[in-house]
């Protein structure tokens, strides 16, 4: 007999990779939002049902019985630019990381709340003004009637960027799976010692829980299998631009460069821009995987790619959107709407498909539907 859809509210939905996530597991989203327009046009590009159920604007504006009934998962990936260590770390007084009490107000205004929530952000949540944001968002959740566990996934298991993450899954206490386990979790992969500490720190004054988790899988170690090998010509850098490039490298970073470009093989290297002592530098990773994708607002925050080996002239451009995508789990994703640069904002503020899917396999569909196989 087939089961019926879990019915889902995408809260902060950018350009829907959460539900492109968890749709192949049987996840319906039936309500979502964001304020921005250029993201519902790549949200509808790709699911044109959107037309239908997505809410442009702010949800300071949404009340919790506009919502559809029944809904029984709640997602959110609210603003981290508060909250980021390369943000301005107001935390949640700011005025968008302050969004996470516009979401706790509509759940608690729903008629009906969903059985599970899922909020993600960045590890900074966890120390933002000393730990008191952390807790004060728990202590709210938990005062909604949701049992809390804390876990982080690093992107760079599933796809070769690293980008480290911080979910909360919150599930009413009243419908907590026999597999939960009250207490504090050992250390795993998905649970550290710094989550370890949360779970302890807060047990006694929220409803927490966990279950457990399988262990998470190694990931790619290159670029190899996103980059995109037949771009335009008129990409790639002029030969000043590449000279340039390698003459702001410092001493150890252009001993790097070297190495690889006499190497008798072919690799690709993410680059950034950094000021180092008010002089802005380029700099290789060390690894083969891309840094965090971030938003576009500048130079610095976008990522270029460089090609090395043989001993050949160097070769570097600017990432593509369709690295991008690929970089974020959404190889399939259509680039259809919005200039370049909305397509790289968009994916830089979005959620990697790739470790959502597995959190919905692993944890919220088996909540969900225990019945129901999860081999998808």
């Amino acid at each position: 007999m087939e089961t019926t859809p879990i019915r889902a509210a995408e809260f902060f939905a950018g350009i829907g990779l959460v539900r492109t996530a968890l749709e192949p597991l049987g996840v319906q989203v039936e309500w979502a939002n964001d304020i921005k327009q250029a993201k519902f046009e790549a949200y509808a590009a790709n699911h044109p049902d959107a037309l239908q159920h997505f809410r442009i604007g702010d949800i300071r504006e949404v009340k919790g019985e506009q919502l559809p009934p029944d809904i029984q998962l709640a997602t959110s990936s609210f603003p981290c630019i508060d909250l980021s260590l390369a943000g301005n770390r107001r935390g949640l007084v700011g005025e968008q990381s302050g969004m996470f009490w516009q979401f706790a107000r509509v759940l608690k205004e729903m008629p009906s709340q969903p059985s599970i929530i899922l909020l993600e952000n960045v590890h900074g949540f966890a120390t933002s003004k000393g730990g008191k944001d952390l807790e004060d968002a728990l202590h709210c959740l938990s005062g909604l009637g949701y049992s809390l566990d804390v876990i982080a996934i690093d992107a760079r298991h599933f796809v070769p960027q690293s980008r480290p993450r911080m979910f909360i899954v919150g599930i009413n206490k009243e419908e907590l799976p026999k597999n939960a386990h009250l207490g504090t979790p050992e250390v795993s992969d998905v649970r550290p010692a710094w989550v370890r500490d949360i779970h302890a720190r807060h047990r006694e004054t929220a409803n927490m829980h966990y279950v457990d988790l399988p262990t998470l899988p190694s990931g790619p170690t290159d670029l190899t299998a996103v980059v995109e090998v037949n771009v335009a010509a008129e990409l790639w850098w002029t030969e000043d631009r590449v000279q340039a490039f390698v003459d702001s490298l410092s001493d150890g970073q252009r001993a790097r460069f070297e190495a690889l470009r006499t190497a008798e093989s072919l690799s690709y290297r993410s680059a950034y821009r950094r000021t180092r002592q008010g002089i802005s530098m380029w700099e290789l990773r060390r690894d083969a995987i891309a840094g965090c994708l971030r938003t576009t607002g500048g130079g610095s925050s976008k990522q270029a790619l460089v090609e090395l080996g043989f001993g050949r002239e160097p070769r570097i451009r600017w990432m593509t959107p369709r690295e991008y995508a690929n970089l974020m789990g959404a190889g399939s994703y259509k680039l259809v709407a919005g200039t370049a640069n909305q397509q790289l904002f968009g994916f830089g503020d979005a959620v990697v498909v790739d470790v959502v899917r597995w959190i919905g396999k692993h944890y919220l569909v088996p909540v969900l539907r225990p019945d129901k196989s999860t081999n998808a």
